[in-house]
């Protein structure tokens, strides 16, 4: 993994972290529903930009890495598998 998406992964785990334990005291304290939906899809966004991150560095720095070295069959494979996933 490339150091520049690592830092910016952990960090997105971090405050990734930090919203599920908000949640999980707006829960506990029973507060209002409206609000707590707010605050998962919050979660949810932040979940994407994490995934969209770390499929970039995936795709600059293992794909090229698989077309090389006569592995596009799996790169492609890889990458229908995230897209069926995803849909």
């Amino acid at each position: 993994m490339q150091a520049k998406y690592k830092k910016k992964l952990i960090n997105h785990l971090h405050r990734i972290a930090g919203q599920i334990q908000g949640i999980e005291r707006m829960v506990e304290a029973n507060k209002y529903c409206v609000d707590v939906i707010t605050q998962s899809l919050a979660v949810e966004k932040s979940l994407q930009g994490f995934n969209a991150d770390l499929l970039e560095n995936h795709l600059t720095e293992h794909v090229p890495h698989q077309f090389m070295h006569g592995q596009s069959a799996k790169a492609v494979k890889e990458m229908v598998k995230i897209y069926k996933i995803k849909n």
